[in-house]
């Protein structure tokens, strides 16, 4: 199966195509945008005629989100001291939905920056996962979605597949017309497990990480 159409791809289509609500002109901020799903969510709200900015982890990922991927802007979080900051510059008019990959202070920040009816859609939080639950960090602004009728979902793209057949024929046409692009990494041996696993919480990796195990 092409690395699009896996769970990656798939995950990102059901983000943006099933539980978005996506309009044209929409605002579209996702981050970990260099990641399996990010780079895909990414591209196919661009396909829909939205604004999309990527946050990501280094200068060279901003270059490619921008250059290869066709983002409109992106910025490098290790670079960006003041996440509030940030979003007000990169989304002088609000945002719309919010494709969060990560959790933690990124979110609380958005919560200051949604438009009225906004929509954030929750696929991980790496920012979480490896602290004790006591430790993670709480969102404090909450109550603007309130105001501001938020809704906030979370999902797991197994609640999905009997849409899959739709997903897998949506992509081949965007293959076949090369209206999406990939990026992967392959590392080789199983012994190459836990470098990889660990990259994808290390801002590393770029696109879809691969462990290929046999020739």
């Amino acid at each position: 199966m092409n690395e699009i159409q896996g769970i990656p791809g798939f995950t990102a289509w059901v983000a943006i195509e099933v539980i978005g609500n996506l309009y044209p002109t929409s605002n579209v901020f996702i981050s970990a945008t260099a990641g399996g799903v990010g780079m895909f969510a990414g591209q196919l709200a661009k396909l829909k005629g939205c604004r999309v900015v990527g946050s990501t982890g280094s200068r060279e990922k901003v270059e490619l989100l921008k250059d290869e991927f066709e983002y409109d802007d992106a910025f490098n979080y290790h670079k960006e001291s003041d996440f509030d900051a940030a979003l007000a510059k990169y989304f002088p008019n609000g945002i719309d939905l919010y494709l969060d990959n990560v959790g933690g202070k990124m979110l609380d920040c958005v919560l200051n920056h949604v438009n009225t009816g906004a929509h954030i859609v929750i696929s991980g939080m790496m920012s979480q996962y490896n602290t004790i639950p006591t430790e993670r960090e709480g969102v404090k602004n909450l109550l603007n979605m309130v105001g501001k009728k938020v809704k906030m979902e979370g999902f797991l793209c197994g609640s999905y597949l009997n849409r899959f057949g739709e997903f897998a024929q949506q992509m081949e046409k965007c293959i076949k017309e090369k209206k999406i692009k990939s990026k992967h990494q392959i590392h080789q041996g199983i012994e190459s497990f836990f470098e990889s696993f660990v990259s994808l919480f290390s801002s590393s990796n770029i696109g879809k990480v691969i462990v290929q195990v046999a020739p």
